[in-house]
């Protein structure tokens, strides 16, 4: 068969969700064409020659932008079958079959992936655990076009993009990830996830991004990839994203993944509220965002936080309590500038829906969103969401600095109280932290200028 596997956006990344079941396909004799529309568009000349579109959903973003392509990939390829899999696609089936779509997979997709496309007979059985292979990542753009790390001293390093686990045993509400997997956590075979590495170092790259949920949801098995990676790759360094409370729990080992090259670990932080990280069920609290900051720093590792600042609950007098914490805790130059900004996002299945009386402040679920949208009581605090996300855009087409930034947003959060901002000193922005070329964007609705930029295939 002749197969189409398609990307419509993972965060700046070469796609793992597109090089491993090229892999698995490839290797039991079908054609597969790669393509990743952030670099590329739509083959919309070539879609007859295909017998399957499959399109990876991996992010809520993906998602809009498949949904905005599916009417005119059904008109241009009836012949095709019509695949969308990964974490969004399950949430979002009713929506997706509406859209032409002939069968919705999971994240876990690859043996019913295989099964569409072979004999039943000869296909393990789908309930089965799927058998990694390392990824064949031929057909898609160079590492060198995809997002680059960024270092204090302006260098600039090709990243390479792995994935050591899927799933994750924690149960956060607001995450994507839950209604999935339920607290279910997977590890990919260590010599799969070292030989992927390998084959993408030789590409060029010298620095690897960890993509998995939670680097530490597995602390031996991660260990075990860093210790063949430092062995091999010494100069090669790594960033992860790693749990507040992980951190916490696993203080002794933040020496030991410096040593191994570790740069910088983003972490979900989500707020400084402590009612509302107990409403999203994050696992820690305020105090301890601050003892992460910490422990991170004394071993020569930035820490990266993420935010969701806007929800249901957020006040004006929170806003500005988060703005004083990254302040005080100097983490203006960690902090990329689009996550003090973002609204919370509500997908069809969150666990947010579980919350006594949630329901009453959320509408219908859109299709046009795919999920459920919200406006805040207090009408001032959508107003200054609305303001302040203009100004970080605004500060980035104009290539502003992330204190100048943050500036901007400390003095619309005391205009909106009424208050005069203090002046911010340039040491309370703490030290520059090396970071992604790409925003990390998670649990949160896309920006108007993010689905612009990515809507690239139609």
């Amino acid at each position: 068969m002749q197969i189409l596997l398609v990307s419509p956006y993972e965060l700046g990344r070469q796609p793992f969700s597109l090089a491993h079941p090229a892999a698995l396909l490839r290797s039991r004799g079908h054609g597969v064409v790669l393509a990743d529309l952030t670099l590329g568009s739509m083959p919309w000349e070539t879609l007859v020659q295909f017998d399957v579109i499959g399109i990876v959903l991996g992010m809520h973003t993906a998602t809009r932008i498949a949904t905005s392509l599916l009417p005119r990939i059904r008109a241009t390829a009836p012949q095709a079958k019509l695949v969308c899999y990964g974490l969004y696609g399950p949430p979002n089936t009713d929506t997706l079959r509406r859209l032409g779509v002939d069968h919705v997979l999971g994240p876990e997709f690859e043996n019913e992936l295989l099964r569409l496309l072979s004999n039943p007979e000869t296909v393990a059985d789908t309930a089965s655990r799927v058998r990694f292979v390392v990824p064949d990542r031929i057909g898609l753009p160079a590492l060198s076009r995809y997002a680059h790390l960024i270092v204090p001293d302006g260098e600039r390093k090709t990243v390479g993009f792995v994935e050591a686990s899927r799933g994750c045993k924690y149960l956060c509400r607001h995450c994507p990830i839950v209604p999935v997997y339920e607290g279910r956590f997977r590890a990919i075979p260590p010599e799969v996830v070292i030989a992927d590495a390998a084959q993408q170092i030789a590409q060029g790259a010298t620095h690897l991004s960890f993509g998995d949920p939670d680097f530490l949801n597995g602390p031996t098995h991660a260990l075990r990839i860093l210790e063949a990676v430092q062995e091999n790759w010494p100069t090669v360094t790594f960033d992860a994203t790693v749990k507040i409370s992980h951190i916490l729990a696993h203080k002794d080992l933040m020496p030991r993944l410096s040593k191994y090259g570790c740069l910088f670990l983003t972490s979900a932080a989500e707020s400084f509220d402590d009612t509302v990280l107990g409403l999203l069920d994050k696992g820690h609290t305020a105090q301890d965002i601050a003892w992460a900051v910490r422990i991170t720093r004394a071993s020569g590792i930035a820490l990266t936080p993420t935010f969701v600042p806007f929800t249901p609950w957020t006040t004006l007098e929170t806003y500005l309590e988060l703005l004083t914490q990254v302040r005080d805790l100097a983490l203006i130059n960690s902090v990329t500038p689009i996550q003090l900004v973002i609204r919370l996002l509500v997908p069809e299945g969150s666990y947010l829906l579980r919350i006594p009386g949630f329901r009453e402040r959320v509408g219908g679920f859109s299709g046009e969103m795919l999920g459920y949208p919200w406006t805040h009581a207090d009408p001032r605090v959508d107003a200054l969401q609305t303001l302040a996300q203009r100004w970080v855009e605004k500060s980035e087409t104009e290539g502003r600095g992330r204190l100048e930034t943050f500036n901007g947003l400390w003095s619309l959060a005391h205009e909106a109280l009424g208050r005069k901002a203090p002046t911010l000193k340039h040491e309370q922005a703490g030290p520059a932290s090396p970071h992604l070329s790409e925003p990390w964007y998670c649990c949160a609705e896309p920006t108007a200028a993010q689905l612009a930029d990515c809507a690239v295939g139609g």
